[in-house]
This record gives C-alpha cells, structure tokens and sequence, in this order.
C-alpha cells in the first residue's frame, strides 16, 4: 500500500470497486432505462393533444390509424407498457444498487478491519480506538447510503438533460436555447458548492470520531467513572464533543441548504422562458399545439429534477469525505516486515538470543539499552527488576510487536526477522498481565488458543491451569458467558483462564508476563505446583515482581533501566548481595527499606 491518498476520494472507490463494474454497469444500465421510460409520458400527452386537436391529421394518423378512438386506444396500450416498464425497472435499480451497497460496504468494512490488524502496536497506541471504529463503522455505513439513492439520483438526471436537451433541439430549436439557458448556471452552481462543502464534511467526520472516542472510553470505564462519582463530568465532556459535532453539521448545512432555493430561482426563469415564447410561437402557428404541451411538460420535467442535486449533492460530499478516512487507513503502510522464511511448528526448539539489543519507542529515549542475553531450549528463565526497567518491553521485541532498532535477535539461530511473522507468533504463547477476554463463554475463551480444540482438551488446559475447580462452580460451567473483557470474573480466574488459554495453544515457547499477578496466595501456590509440568519440554520466560515464583528458573537476569545488571541462579544472586538479594530481603520481610 501507498503511504498517501492516490487522486480523488470517488477515482479511487471506483478502483477499488473494479471486481463489481458488471453490477456497477447492471444497475447503471436499469437507471437510464426507468428514466428513459419515465420521461414518456409527456410525449404521450402532447400525442394525446394531437389527436384531440387535429384528429384524422394527427402525426399518430400517418403512421395508418385514422379513427380518432383507436388512435387514442393506441395511445392508451403504449401508456400501460410504458408504466409497467417504468416500475419494472424501477424495480431492478433499486434492488441493484442497494445490493451493490450491501456488497461493496461489507468488502469494504472487511479490507479495513483486516488492513487495521496487520498494522503495529505504534499506531494503535497513538490513535484512539472510537476514532477506528467511526472508519470502520459510521464512514462505510455513509458511503453504503449514497450507493443506496445518490448514485441513481445522479445517474437519472444525466439521463434526463441529454434526452430532454435532445427532444427540445429536434422538436423546437428556437425554444429550446432559452430552456437550456439555466442548465450552465445550474451545474456551475453544482460544482461552486462541491468545492465549498467538501471541507465542512471533512471536518464533520473528524467531529463524529472524537465523539465516538469518547463514547467508546467513557463506556470500557464505566467502572472507575461510578467509583468516583464523575458522571455529571463526563455527561458534560460528552456534551461538548456533540455540541462540537452538531455546531460542525450545522455549518455544512446552512451551505447546503441554500443550494436548491437558489436552483429553483434559475428553473423559473427556463419555465417561464418556455412559456411565454413557446406559447408566441404556438400563435404565430411556428408550432402545433401538442409539440408546445410536450416542450412545457419537458421543461418541468428537465429542471425540476435539478432541484434534487442538492440532496444528491449533500450525500456525495458526506460520502468522498467518508470515503477519503477509508482510503487513508488503506493506504497506512505496514513498518513490520512480514518475513520470507517458514516456520514450521515442530521443528522449533525454542533456542532463543538476544545480541547487543536496543530500542526506543521515541527516539533519544530508549527503554532497551545493549541487551545480550540467552535463552537455551527447553529452559525456564526469569526476568525481574523495578516497573519500567524494560521487562515487557523485551517480550514485545520477540514476538515483533515492535522492531528492533539495533542488534539481533534469532530463533534456533535464524533473525526472527527472517520468518513469517505469523508462524513465529504461532510458536509463542502469551499470558499478559493485561488479560483479555471476549465477550464469550468459558470454553470459548480457553479454545481460542486453538479453534478446533475439543472440550476435553480445553478441560485438559484449565486443569493443568489450576482452573478446571472454580469452572465447576460457575453457573453454567464451561457454557457460562464471561461478559464483556471477563467483567463477571474476578482477576484471579481471568488470568487462570489466559493460562489456560496459552496452555492449550501448546507453544514451543511460553511466555509469562506477570501471570500470576492478580491471583490469590492459594491460587499461586496451586500454579506454582503445576509449572513443572506447565514448562516441560518448552522454553520459558517468565516475567515476575513475586520473586517466589521464579525462584526455581535456570537462570535469572535483573534489569534496571532497559540493560541486564545481573543474571545467575537464585541462589547465586543471594550470594552477591546485589539488587536482587535486596529485592528478595523486602519481599520475604527481611529488610525495611523498599529498593529498586
């Protein structure tokens, strides 16, 4: 993908929207039909008058049918084709282009979510999540509303200037130059308007993101709002970002809204024009009676529909402006690089090294400094030190959230660069501290380590998760609905449950992230008693503050802001008496003073 917008907003739809030109031309095609055969009906009524007024001289009589009844007979069968045709493909439009909006918004919605999940970290942390939901949501849905009506309003009234303006050039040509007189001002006025709205919709769809924002955080925190009573304040904040939204619509339409009474001001002037000197002509017998009703009837029929321009044009804009966020968040380059090399799942040992690795999230301020360290296949390794030294930070490095801005990090003695970003996320199980759950069961939680998983493996995973127990004890066991982020779940169970999770998925490599946290003192013990089988024949990393869940690992390094300051076995580390020892003095009351 680009990294800018490529053109207009509507020359880059209709690149996207090439896989869908036959129902594109389809639907296009029963537009200009129906308007072909709805503009009709004013010939037949000017060939009515004919008959009526000049009777066996009729245009209708030279054609071979001179009585007056089966002429107006005739007439009468062509108007009921010509209405039933009308509704036929009035029909065909309307569900042709809807599905087509139906069609095109979902493919659109879907390109944008998936572009959005390949995107790194950086962008999601720097953008707020209702802002990504108003793309994906509010700007589809708007482009889906102009393909539903806008497109065949603006279709139809092409139709209707090049068919009308032709009829007026054959029929009348001295009439005809005064009734299209209007039609420059007209699509002047059309395109001055475009020109002006197109930056107020740009600034309304930047006024429904951050009110969607808001909305989205306020809801995720509702708890923390009712602990501290500010309900009046985000009620007011809230007020805010709508005001600034209706204030920023109010704009556009006070400019939109001006278009069609001043349309209208140049349409009289065309019926008036069509009048008057049509009906002179008519006296001075430079034209019949019915022509003069047709060319009345299709100056109506020519310049009223204009007045629809403002409301098609109201969509239009709405719709480019929507579309031009769309296109943007497409056109957002991906900065991980997605590997050329296959990762296949049982050859991994899991032998893990990190080379002299550093990183920064803002440049000038790094948060790993020159970190070397390795991990053997197979072993358990820990990884402590004060909040902020840089701990999780080195699990996002290896499963390439982030890259690297120095050094190397290989896999089996491969850059982890090399391999395909998703085998390598494959290979690694993550319990966060920072546990998600969807909106979901208990065992559709646990099996989301692995889709296809039986229930017997998720009870499998949960037991050696120590989670199978209190499962028992929910309402509907494995069937029970967490809620939305496990909200019905204690934080003890949750972060049981993205063991299990992790466990299921059964991972060369493991990753433990503050797992055990959020857990209770009993419920630590219970893992603690599992992890030898939860390690076994696995690399593991585990990232603690507790220093008695790590105490057993093969080798534990110490971090103090982004570098390695110490490594060995627990017991060495006592013996050296350095931050760790202190850390361990505090944590089992042998020391008064909290370091690190």
């Amino acid at each position: 993908m680009g990294s800018s917008i490529q053109g207009h907003p509507l020359r880059r739809l209709l690149r996207y929207a090439r896989p869908y030109r036959v129902q594109i031309w389809q639907a296009s095609f029963y537009s200009v039909l129906n308007k072909l055969f709805d503009l009709a009906p004013p010939a037949l009524i000017g060939a009515a008058i004919d008959v009526v007024v000049e009777r066996q001289n009729s245009w209708i009589a030279r054609l071979g049918i001179t009585d007056v009844f089966w002429q107006l007979l005739a007439l009468s069968v062509l108007s009921v084709l010509i209405w039933g045709l009308e509704s036929l493909f009035e029909y065909a439009y309307a569900r042709a282009w809807r599905n087509l909006a139906q069609t095109l918004q979902h493919q659109l919605r879907l390109d944008a979510y998936a572009h959005l999940q390949r995107l790194d970290l950086a962008y999601f942390e720097q953008r707020a999540t209702g802002r990504l939901l108003s793309i994906l949501n509010d700007d589809v849905n708007q482009l889906e509303r102009f393909l539903d009506g806008g497109a065949n309003d603006l279709l139809q009234v092409a139709t209707t200037v090049v068919i009308i303006g032709g009829a007026f050039w054959v029929l009348a040509p001295s009439v005809a130059w005064l009734a299209m007189l209007p039609m420059p001002f007209i699509i002047w006025g059309a395109i001055a308007f475009q020109k002006l709205l197109a930056p107020r919709y740009a600034e309304v769809r930047e006024r429904v993101g951050i009110l969607n924002s808001r909305l989205s955080n306020n809801l995720s925190g509702i708890t923390t709002i009712k602990s501290f009573t500010t309900e009046d304040y985000e009620v007011e904040q809230v007020s805010l970002d709508s005001d600034a939204y209706r204030h920023s619509n109010r704009r556009a339409i006070a400019l939109s809204a001006a278009f069609i009474p001043l349309i209208r001001i140049f349409i009289l002037f065309g019926f008036l024009a069509t009048l008057l000197y049509g009906g002179m002509e008519v006296i001075a017998e430079n034209l019949t009676v019915g022509t003069y009703s047709v060319l009345v009837f299709l100056t109506q029929r020519l310049l009223w529909p204009l007045t629809r321009l403002g409301e098609t044009l109201d969509q239009y804009q709405r719709a480019m402006a929507s579309t031009q966020r769309v296109m943007h968040l497409l056109d957002t380059p991906f900065t991980i690089h997605p590997g050329d090399l296959p990762l296949p799942l049982p050859q991994v040992k899991g032998h893990l090294q990190l080379n002299k690795v550093s990183f920064a999230y803002d440049p000038g301020h790094p948060v790993i400094r020159s970190v070397t360290l390795e991990i053997p296949a197979g072993q358990t390794i820990a990884i402590v030190g004060s909040t902020g030294s840089g701990k999780s930070t080195l699990v996002k490095l290896l499963l390439r959230f982030y890259e690297i801005q120095e050094g190397h990090i290989t896999l089996d003695g491969v850059d982890l660069q090399r391999y395909h970003l998703r085998d390598l996320r494959r290979c690694i199980g993550l319990v966060s501290q920072d546990i998600f759950l969807f909106h979901g069961t208990v065992r559709d939680n646990i099996a989301y380590g692995r889709l296809e998983a039986t229930l017997e493996e998720v009870v499998y995973a949960a037991k050696n998760a120590e989670a199978h127990d209190f499962i028992q004890r929910l309402p509907q066991g494995y069937d029970t609905i967490v809620g939305e982020r496990g909200q019905k779940l204690s934080g003890g169970q949750r972060q049981r449950l993205a063991i299990a999770r992790a466990l299921l998925k059964d991972p060369p490599i493991l990753i433990l992230d503050e797992a055990t946290s959020a857990v209770d003192n009993e419920t630590e013990a219970a893992i603690q008693r599992s992890l030898d089988h939860i390690t076994a024949n696995r690399t593991t990393i585990a990232i603690a503050h507790r220093l008695s869940t790590i105490r057993h690992a093969n080798c534990i390094y110490v971090m103090e802001q982004g570098q390695i300051v110490e490594q060995g076995q627990h017991e060495d580390l006592l013996i050296q008496g350095g931050i760790y020892a202190q850390l361990w003095a505090v944590q089992t009351g042998q020391h008064p003073i909290l370091f690190g």
